[in-house]
């Protein structure tokens, strides 16, 4: 089948749904990702063809102006700020996608939660598709506190009370995206989209979070599936080069605050020197590969601008992460206590969960000191009780089919076109 796939133009969203098509093409299947000019160099690397859309606002530089801001962005201005984005992007996607799409063939979607546009697009050309949760699963319930909040599981009465209210504010927040998916369906003769149908869309519902990094659930819909991670094997990012020769053998702090929000330079400091005085050796990565470096680095560290991630966190003993969820995975399948410093958007939810399991910690990037640094890393790597939650945590995701059994949910719903239960 020809399958495109619909998501944000975001590192945190685009790496786990191109492992997921590269199972699929490796299956025979051809795989085409829907997106601006800026994706063209990741489905180039994936060899997926690209299909263009939001040509215009890419040309104008606009896209990428937006994306320099949000980079120096945190807590609820950038999450604000990320919803501007993701309707921008669902308006040009709903606008250029149709004709693209007829033209190309497509058979079958695969479609990112956070683009309902999507679920529209394959509404209206009577195409099968599935959802793809490569963030946090956002199905709402009162006893789970919304992903976005920085709130500790409370299913108790007054939490429950607290989650609704939380869960209504994110609905007013979604409105403008919700309006535009409205407007496309109701233009094409089918009903409103609401915030709340992400239980009904899709064949299926497939998760890159494993079921063991979720707070209890009781109202997930019969056709959603834990299935993560999804760590792909090859990764581009691998091959990118570093001075391992300056790896001396002293235990490794691995720290990185991702691709998007990454311009955060005082709490880059603040994990420079706190680790100075440890015996420890700490690699930084910027989290892009334009980035320098012009300020004093300790002896023990080694700053660069991106780095093959997951060989160094083969190596490390210790994980300083924004909490992005594919960072956090990935640490949680090498056994690796966390210093979690989330910023925006879904990480906050992402370090609620790494507490919950007693895997690490959480430092707010506004409190982040290189006393308070110190201390967390001190704290996390005497307590044997954060090394064996971690070590637990590793060895229930080894059985684990991930993207294996995600292409298959995916291939079992576009080739019978009924509901993948489990």
């Amino acid at each position: 089948m020809h399958i495109a796939l619909v998501c944000p133009e975001m590192h945190g969203h685009l790496n786990p749904m191109t492992t997921l098509g590269r199972e699929l093409a490796n299956r025979g299947h051809r795989v085409s990702l829907v997106g601006s000019p800026m994706a063209k160099a990741k489905a180039d690397a994936c060899r997926f063809e690209l299909l263009p859309v939001g040509v215009k606002e890419h040309e104008s530089g606009k896209r990428q102006t937006d994306l320099d801001k949000l980079a120096k962005m945190t807590g609820l201005a950038a999450l604000r700020f990320t919803g501007q984005l993701l309707c921008d992007q669902t308006v040009a996607t709903l606008r250029d996608a149709p004709d693209v799409l007829r033209a190309a063939g497509v058979e079958a979607l695969v479609v990112d939660q956070v683009s309902p546009s999507g679920s529209a697009l394959a509404d209206v050309l009577k195409l099968p598709y599935v959802m793809a949760c490569n963030a946090m699963a956002m199905h709402q319930e009162p006893g789970v506190p919304p992903g976005v909040l920085n709130w500790a599981y409370s299913p108790g009465f007054f939490g429950r009370i607290r989650n609704r209210i939380g869960n209504t504010v994110l609905k007013i927040a979604a409105k403008p995206i919700s309006n535009a998916v409205t407007a496309y369906r109701v233009k094409h003769g089918l009903g409103p989209y609401l915030f709340t149908d992400t239980p009904k869309l899709g064949l299926a519902q497939i998760a890159q979070q494993p079921a063991l990094f979720d707070f209890p659930r009781t109202q997930l819909p019969t056709h959603f599936h834990y299935t993560g991670p999804w760590h792909g094997h090859g990764r581009d990012s691998e091959r990118i080069p570093f001075p391992w020769d300056k790896l001396d053998g002293r235990p490794l702090i691995y720290a990185s605050l991702g691709t998007l929000q990454n311009r955060l330079q005082h709490v880059f400091r603040a994990i420079l020197d706190g680790c100075a005085d440890l015996p420890v050796q700490v690699v930084l990565s910027l989290g892009r590969k334009a980035a320098v470096w012009d300020q004093p680095v300790p002896a023990n560290a080694v700053v660069v601008p991106f780095s093959p991630q997951l060989t160094l966190l083969d190596k490390a003993n210790l994980l300083i992460t924004h909490a992005g969820l594919n960072t956090a995975l990935e640490g949680l399948a090498r056994g690796l206590p966390m210093l979690c410093m989330p910023i925006t958007n879904d990480q906050p939810g992402v370090a609620r969960r790494v507490e919950w399991l007693g895997v690490g910690e959480t430092l707010k990037p506004a409190k982040a000191t290189a006393a308070r640094v110190r201390a967390m890393i001190q704290k996390l790597l005497s307590d044997s009780r954060y090394r064996t939650a971690a070590e637990k945590c590793r060895d229930q995701l080894k059985g684990n089919l991930g993207v294996v059994r995600a292409a298959d949910i995916a291939e079992e719903a576009f080739h019978t076109r009924r509901r993948v239960e489990r």
